[in-house]
């Protein structure tokens, strides 16, 4: 299995539960393929770089997850099959970069506990 990441932008027109709701939906798919989801990370509404789709903002999203090849294919088709979703990203962690998501995931519970 392989340590994936995807980052996917959803647009700014949902509420809350809408959002919710859509991230449970990716998060759904993963688990039925098989994935086992190791980090997410919501990060809130943001400006984008450009506009996309004539909007300026969006709502962030991050999923670390380990998994099959073949799922991320899968994953991608829903995303664009899904009008909510405006960009999206996946690649593949090497070891470098898994090791580094894991340090800053730890760094991030110590932080937590700490307040």
């Amino acid at each position: 299995m392989n340590h994936y990441e995807t980052v996917f932008i959803l647009t700014p027109v949902l509420s809350d539960a809408q959002m919710k709701e859509a991230v449970e939906k990716f998060k759904g798919v993963l688990q039925a393929e098989g994935a086992e989801i190791v980090n997410e990370e919501n990060w809130g509404l943001k400006k984008l770089a450009y506009p996309i789709q004539k909007k300026s903002t969006g709502f962030y999203q991050l999923i670390e997850f380990d998994a099959n090849a073949d799922v991320i294919d899968k994953l991608e088709l829903q995303f664009r099959r899904d009008e909510r979703v405006i960009r999206f990203l996946t690649f593949k962690q090497d070891k470098f970069a898994a090791e580094y998501a894991a340090k800053r995931r730890s760094l991030k519970t110590i932080k937590k506990e700490e307040n």
